[in-house]
């Protein structure tokens, strides 16, 4: 399995985790939640909310050993209700983990791009059967992780593709994938939960637009500066998108994005939506 990407602008993972971790609680009522990451093939627990002892931590578990291990190897979520004695997992980490007072536990993978990446365990002391519910929970979290640290995979690789490529030039088909990678950024930094990582991106899009109209050629910005959204709206529509496009990949009813482009149109002095796109990019607002 690969390791996990050292990002251009990723903050630590590990934030992501303890926020899952919380969720899987608050959700499942389980008193114990725990996990790690998977660098590689090797799961390393390093988040823990609930436990009393130190005996799991930084715990390094080989694929296919214990129930983590097997979660690993299998890629699927898995449970035992009585650790212990549970025969359908090995016995490697029983010190840490009966140490623990764990009797009842249930794992789920986070697999990204087909990659297990993580696992997040979630227990009780003693054994009590947790039910198909609580691995429901637990595999509904970490889908939601693994679609958070895919879209953050994404931005490293377009940023990667940005740090790497050759200076802009006049010709108009690298304007065009300026325009659409700024465009494209700004839909992802819409989806971001983490919110310094959102602000990360959506300062990479102002650069990005610094590289079609450069500060000394512009003109002075709007008197009420644009909002984010009324800024998502315009590079949908300098893409050629009508409302109808624009509000499907913007997620927004039509009438929305309607009221945005109103709204920057009023603000960039501007008659139609193309008036408002020439405008916003004259401004450096828009690549």
């Amino acid at each position: 399995m690969p390791a996990e990407p050292d990002g251009l602008l990723r903050p630590d993972d590990a934030d992501a985790y303890r926020q899952a971790l919380r969720l899987l609680r608050a959700r499942s009522g389980l008193p114990i939640a725990f996990g790690g990451r998977v660098l590689d093939g090797v799961l390393t627990l390093t988040e823990f909310l609930g436990v009393r002892t130190s005996g799991l931590r930084g715990l390094a578990v080989r694929p296919g050993a214990g129930l983590g291990g097997k979660v690993v190897a299998g890629a699927r979520a898995a449970s035992v209700s009585d650790y212990g004695s549970a025969r359908s997992i090995t016995h490697d980490y029983d010190a840490p983990v009966l140490g623990e007072g764990i009797g009842s536990v249930v794992a789920a993978p986070v697999i990204v791009g087909g990659a297990v990446r993580g696992v997040l365990y979630g227990a009780v002391r003693g054994p009590a059967p947790l039910g198909d519910r609580a691995k429901d929970v637990f595999t509904g979290v970490a889908r939601s992780l693994a679609g958070e640290l895919a879209v953050r995979d994404e931005v490293d690789r377009r940023l990667r593709l940005q740090a790497t490529a050759p200076p802009p030039t006049a010709d108009p088909s690298a304007a065009e994938e300026i325009r659409d990678l700024h465009a494209e950024l700004r839909l992802i930094a819409q989806n971001l939960e983490d919110a310094s990582l959102r602000a990360r991106v959506q300062d990479a899009c102002r650069r990005l637009a610094d590289l079609a109209a450069p500060p000394a050629h512009r003109e002075p910005p709007p008197i009420t500066p644009l909002s984010p959204r009324e800024l998502d709206v315009l590079s949908q529509v300098a893409l050629g998108c009508s409302n109808a496009e624009a509000a499907a990949r913007l997620s927004l009813l039509p009438e929305t994005v309607k009221a945005y482009l109103r709204s920057a149109m009023r603000k960039l002095d501007a008659r139609t939506r193309y008036e408002a796109v020439a405008s916003a990019r004259r401004r450096g607002l828009l690549p």
